[in-house]
């Protein structure tokens, strides 16, 4: 029985010079990089956006408020599902 041996190929081909290291760097993490920017981004923009949507909604509240007895202003937050309820009456499903 002869065994013969299956020709070695070199997985390291030697040492990469100085723009190859920063070349594989940027093509490894570039693209986690450029994600992490994006998303920051898009959330500054949403969160921004929800603080003019609520300082609208409190200028308007303001206003409402301002025509009713002081205590009875609704407060809703972003998200809730709730309807808000006159003083006395228990909030319901929309």
């Amino acid at each position: 029985m002869s065994t013969t041996a299956l020709p070695v190929v070199p997985l390291h081909l030697g040492d990469l010079h100085a723009y190859e290291q920063l070349l594989v760097l940027l093509l490894a993490f570039g693209p986690f990089a450029v994600l992490g920017v994006v998303v920051a981004v898009l959330r500054r923009r949403d969160l921004a956006a929800e603080d003019e949507t609520a300082d609208a909604a409190a200028v308007d509240g303001a206003d409402e408020a301002g025509s009713r007895s002081p205590g009875t202003a609704r407060t809703q937050h972003a998200g809730s599902t709730l309807a808000p309820a006159e003083p006395g009456e228990p909030q319901r499903d929309r």
